[in-house]
């Protein structure tokens, strides 16, 4: 591929016109690997989900086997060979096809040689399936309106409420909204596919959930989460169900007050369930989160990392298909990384890679070889090849892609020291002219979350647009970022808009004392969790030029009451009826009186998270207050503008807004806008 050019729109086309890799599913066999990848649709609006075959031994170039303009995804093998995955694929078998056929994903199997057929339909789509790898039992989730006795009776409700144009939900309980979705009035519930045909609905799982999935390899157990309705969220915040797969008997369920559980898998010889469990921020408790099992007969459940203090989040558990085998593999973010770990029968964890950030894991049925998606800051995910026990190792790529070129500037480190002592780094990213001579203006650029860590390529808001337009990057890691143990989420407790904050000020403060940086002209740019401390700095600092908040929390109040997460904003900052401090004291919207940078408000009109009054509040307080201010509105989007045509007019908003104020150059207002 050609070299990019420098302008931040060019390079914006290569990246987004590159295929994205998603995932990974690996045959029971061994020989076939499965990527999950996106490719940009034919009008340029949305991306669409394609599997491509990728050679475990590296030999051969990858090639295509699945081909639609509604595309597929969610891959998984069955035991005979045959790949199995999610489309909305029109059903185009004459003897199958009924007059409830939907256009949501149905459940769809593809022989290694032959065409694809579609196995499982329901009327609303499946969101999410799973199969025994012994006995070829399928689990999958669909939702279920009230009142429906079955699958049958559900179609019916349905089609009478959309002949009858009804649209209205009446809730019960909360809650009413996740993500970028209205929840309800159908209720997510598990199926089981019988390897004869036959299927079952074997419980509901509340209003929220589904996707938590795990079938014992001999299909006789199937597990799932399940929320619960209208519980105090700091009781119970949701529960693993442990059933019969045949009948839908409850055989165990386990839950932890305050406690979520994600991720489910089976051991290999069905004795045990593996599981992400989740300690909720609160109040008073720092996040925390391990992986744990389950012992279905006696009710156990045993912290499989209880001194492991590297981070609070350890990614999927993939454990040993071989039988007896307690090994556990998982990722998890380490100081600005994302490395693959292996825990041992015996409880040592040991660290497989020391760069890069790894997902995806999938291992050989020996359980010596594992594969993953491989990326750094500065490299787009690629499949790769590791030793399944080997420390610190280097990884086999198997297949990358697209080659997008050459980046735009370089990658390096920095590192200060916060004003409580704690060793605090970051990535800053060096336009590729940027010199003692002719220093680049710098973007300060913190990361969503808050539990999170600049660790690895990101498609959504990331650096080198920025960089193409010349401007250095920086990738800060504060106080609540994830990687540097669990002192990290105790340093930041309490502390949403101070020491976070600070200690992003400190990393800036260290990064513009470099003679390639020009410290006169800097700029502040934040999505989610940054767009809230772009909203804190405007009203605490005067140092920036510009700033640009995207998805960011302005009135914590409000927000704590309308957010998708009411429950848990509630946990972190309290009942605003009787614990006033923390709104008052990280609220911005309280010290509006102070802000005078310019500032550029980027908002998703079906923004549940953080819902889009908080960026109308905003942007009508800085007007009443003569603050210069701009609202980039994006009416169909929800918390990540994720429209190829839209990030473009994003990056190019925002860059315009940046060059105006930071560099001094003339608005330019974008074409299509």
């Amino acid at each position: 591929m050609a070299c990019i050019s420098s302008d931040s729109s060019d390079l914006y086309d290569v990246l987004a016109g590159r295929p994205r890799l998603t995932g990974l599913a690996l045959a029971p066999s061994d020989d076939r690997l499965i990527a999950s990848v996106q490719v940009i649709n034919g009008e340029g609006n949305a991306f669409v989900p394609g599997l491509w075959e990728v050679d475990p031994a590296g030999e051969w170039e990858a090639r295509r086997v699945t081909r639609s303009l509604q595309g597929e995804y969610a891959p998984a093998f069955a035991p005979d060979g045959r790949l199995m995955f999610l489309s909305s694929r029109e059903n185009t078998d004459p003897f199958t096809r009924t007059s409830s056929d939907s256009t949501g994903p149905g459940l769809w199997s593809l022989p290694e040689y032959g065409e694809a057929e579609r196995i499982v339909h329901h009327p609303s789509g499946i969101s999410a399936f799973t199969v025994a790898h012994g006995a070829g039992t399928v689990a999958y989730t669909a939702s279920v309106l009230p009142g429906a006795a079955d699958t049958a009776a559900h179609a019916e409700f349905r089609e009478k409420r959309e002949s009858a144009k009804i649209t209205a939900v009446l809730y019960d309980s909360g809650p009413t909204r996740f993500g970028g979705a209205d929840l309800g009035p159908a209720e997510p519930h598990t199926f089981v596919l019988r390897p004869d045909g036959t299927q079952a609905d074997v419980g509901g799982q509340g209003v929220v959930g589904g996707g938590d999935l795990a079938l014992s390899p001999d299909g006789t157990l199937v597990a799932y989460t399940r929320a619960v309705a209208g519980s105090d969220p700091d009781v119970n915040a949701n529960v693993v169900v442990v059933a019969d797969a045949a009948t839908g008997e409850v055989r165990r369920i386990f839950s932890r007050p305050g406690h979520h559980y994600h991720r489910l898998v089976f051991t290999a010889d069905g004795r045990s369930l593996v599981s992400q469990r989740q300690r909720e921020l609160t109040y008073d408790t720092p996040w925390r989160v391990t992986l744990v099992a389950f012992d279905p007969a006696s009710g156990a459940e045993t912290d499989l990392l209880p001194d492991f203090d590297n981070w609070p989040w350890p990614g999927s558990p993939v454990v040993s298909p071989v039988p007896g085998d307690a090994t556990v593999w998982f990722t998890g973010d380490e100081r600005g990384h994302c490395p693959v770990f292996r825990r041992g029968p015996d409880g040592t964890v040991t660290r497989l890679t020391s760069s890069g950030a790894y997902s995806s894991l999938c291992v050989a049925l020996d359980g010596t070889t594992l594969f993953a998606l491989r990326s750094t800051i500065d490299s787009p995910p690629d499949v790769v090849r590791l030793d399944a026990a080997a420390p610190d190792q280097q990884p086999v790529t198997l297949w990358a892609p697209a080659d997008p070129g050459p980046l735009p500037g370089t990658l390096t480190e920095v590192h200060t020291t916060a004003d409580d002592g704690f060793p605090l780094r970051a990535w800053p990213v060096l336009p590729r002219d940027a010199s003692a001579e002719r220093p680049a203006p710098l973007v300060v650029l913190p990361h969503g979350g808050p539990q999170m860590s600049w660790s690895g390529w990101t498609f959504g808001f990331g650096p080198w647009p920025f960089a193409a337009r010349g401007y250095a990057v920086l990738l800060p890691d504060p106080a609540l970022s994830t990687g540097y143990g669990q002192r990290m989420q105790e340093r930041g407790l309490g502390q949403y808009g101070g020491r976070p904050y600070r200690d992003i000020m400190m990393l800036a403060d260290a990064t513009q004392t470099r003679d390639d940086i020009d410290a006169t002209r800097t700029g502040l740019a934040g999505h989610s969790y940054g767009g809230y401390i772009a909203n804190r700095a405007a009203t605490l600092t005067d140092r920036f030029k510009a700033i640009v908040t995207y998805g960011g929390q302005w009135n914590l109040e409000s927000f704590q009451a309308e957010t998708d997460l009411h429950a848990h904003a509630r946990r972190i900052f309290g009942d605003p009826l009787t614990q006033r401090q923390r709104y008052e004291t990280d609220s911005p919207h309280l010290d509006v009186r102070k802000a005078m940078t310019p500032m550029l408000v980027v908002h998703g009109g079906k923004d549940y998270r953080v819902p889009v009054g908080q960026a109308l509040g905003l942007f009508n307080d800085l007007q009443r207050h003569e603050v210069p201010v701009k609202f980039l509105y994006f009416p169909d989007e929800s918390h990540s503008v994720g429209a190829p045509n839209h990030v473009r007019i994003l990056y190019e908003t925002v860059l315009n807004f940046l060059d105006h104020h930071v560099l001094g150059q003339e608005w330019h207002r974008p074409q299509l806008l």
